[in-house]
């Protein structure tokens, strides 16, 4: 017969290699983070979860059809310096809670399938993420502890207390040395102007007696009042100075592109103001992103993200997967997308522009591999932008070509001085993974 534990309690592992599944009338993701001794990971490698689903002895099972998410802990393959794994659930929708559910968790003979413990936590209410298990050692031996703890800022929020870097600021730029003062130029060296001839000292040389053959040198004419030279024309008029060369017209302006004539098609480099008449047109909307496998069906798991900048382009906050709401819900993500499969938009992410702050500048969107896969592999990678309210496509950006890199900066929109604001696509590859490592190419496209 299984144990079945109540909070708090614990139970020694009769199997070296243990599942742990989570089943809820709802879907749930399950993850595990292999913890030290001082209660930390040793770095972000030691959070398993469906984006990173291996790590030294603990392993992601997504779930399939009759089985549910899980963790599976192989304690002989788990790190000398690993003593516990805990195990986490928290709603696959990402936006609801686990009031009203009784998540159960199941502890198996990874090998035989048996049934080795049961959990069930007390009621719970408003939390979005919950330790349920964790498998730890004590005095050489694994066991497994019923925990029960609920998180209301979800599975960010207990990732960050074990001290995985879920959505760290950038670090501090160091104190930059101030620059030299650039010596303004030196002035232009006085011309002398030329030393009149000494008087009295010119060296007088004889005069050459004359040449026979010399002609003589005709007498000098008379001067002529430039009057009647003019009157009579018996003396040349100036030559007139060429007119000097028109200068070449300034390049015309280009033409402010707007909504005033409907949808968009953006090219790399290319902006739209979202005015129409003169007006800002939109108080919210909706920047999808989409993507397709680029051959054999392979699923592509890409993640969408917004970094959102101040004037300086510092970043204030970041909304991905991890962290679905910023600026109280002013900018909302629909979550994560595992594959890029089926038709339309991949994720979406929800700005509403009268609620951001008024030190919100820039709002970068980005798109990353976090496993690892190229942009080589996927196709028809684009953006577009939507009006929230309505659902209409205001403006489209296609990736005509990809690149061999883990990264895409996709995106801008930046506040204007008059308030309204302006798309601009850029279709930039870098290389990150994470939206962490997104930020400094980011911050310098705005």
């Amino acid at each position: 017969m299984p144990t079945v534990l109540t909070q708090g309690g614990n139970a020694p592992l009769t199997a070296a290699r243990v599942t742990v599944e989570v089943t809820a009338p709802k879907a749930l993701d399950v993850s595990g983070l292999l913890l030290t001794d001082a209660g930390k990971v040793r770095s972000d490698d030691d959070f398993v979860f469906f984006n990173a689903p291996n790590g030294p002895g603990v392993s992601h099972r997504p779930a399939a059809a009759g089985s549910p998410d899980a963790i599976t802990v192989d304690t002989r393959a788990v790190p000398a310096d690993i003593t516990k794994i805990v195990v986490t659930a928290s709603p696959a929708d990402q936006v609801s809670t686990f009031a009203g559910t009784e998540p159960t968790a199941t502890v198996r003979d990874a090998d035989t399938g048996e049934v080795l413990v049961t959990f069930t936590p007390p009621q719970l209410g408003l939390e979005t993420a919950l330790i349920v298990v964790e498998v730890y050692l004590r005095n050489g031996a694994w066991k497994v502890r019923a925990v029960g703890q609920g998180y209301a800022d979800g599975l960010a929020g207990i990732a960050t207390d074990f001290g995985v870097s879920v959505d760290d600021s950038p670090a501090p730029a160091a104190a930059a040395t101030p620059a030299a003062p650039v010596a303004p130029p030196a002035p232009p060296a006085p011309v002398a102007a030329p030393a009149p001839a000494p008087a009295d000292r010119t060296l007088q040389l004889p005069t050459p007696p004359a040449d026979p053959f010399d002609t003589p040198p005709p007498p000098p004419a008379a001067p002529v009042d430039p009057r009647i030279a003019l009157a009579t024309g018996s003396h040349p008029l100036p030559p007139v100075p060429p007119a000097p060369p028109a200068a070449p017209p300034a390049p015309a302006a280009p033409a402010r592109i707007t909504l005033d004539k409907g949808r968009v098609s953006l090219v790399k480099g290319s902006s739209v103001s979202l005015v129409k008449n003169g007006r800002p047109f939109l108080s919210s909307v909706r920047m999808a992103l989409g993507w397709e496998p680029a051959a054999r069906g392979r699923s592509v798991d890409l993640d969408a993200s917004c970094l959102a900048f101040d004037a300086r382009h510092k970043r204030l906050e970041t909304a991905w997967f991890m962290k679905l709401n910023i600026f109280n819900g002013a900018i909302a993500h629909s979550g994560d997308n595992l594959t890029g499969g089926g038709d339309g938009d991949d994720e979406l992410i929800t700005v509403h522009l009268e609620g951001l702050p008024a030190e919100v500048h820039g709002l970068v969107f980005v798109v990353n591999s976090f496993s690892g896969q190229k942009f080589t592999d996927v196709k028809n990678a684009y953006c577009r932008l939507l009006d929230a309210a309505t659902n209409e496509e205001l403006v489209r950006f296609d990736l005509t070509h990809s690149e061999a890199r883990t990264g895409v900066v996709m995106c801008k929109l930046v506040r204007r001085p008059g308030g309204e604001w302006e798309m601009t696509a850029l279709g930039e590859y870098v290389d990150g993974k994470t939206a962490r490592a997104m930020i400094e190419p980011a911050a310098a496209l705005l």
